[in-house]
């Protein structure tokens, strides 16, 4: 999960740039409290490599937290925006 100014900068669309760059395949989304969540899969150097981007995001956000738990992959084929 992203937290910070993270939503209405196109921090989703950013990070499915960034995650399909890599050979990441999950998705991104939208919470509530105004936080992004991201599933990602992927061998554990581009994983890593996609985390620290996240740590900044795109130059319109602002990024003040990346929490990061090991989950069960969806199955997703590809990186992409839930809505």
């Amino acid at each position: 999960m992203v937290k910070g100014r993270v939503q209405g900068v196109g921090f989703r669309w950013w990070s499915v740039r960034e995650a399909r760059r890599r050979g990441i395949v999950g998705t991104v989304r939208n919470r509530g409290d105004g936080s992004v969540e991201i599933e990602a899969t992927g061998d554990e150097a581009s994983v890593a490599g996609f985390a620290a981007a996240l740590e900044h995001g795109p130059p319109t956000a602002r990024v003040d937290a990346v929490e990061m738990e090991v989950v069960t992959p969806s199955g997703s084929v590809e990186f992409r925006v839930l809505r």
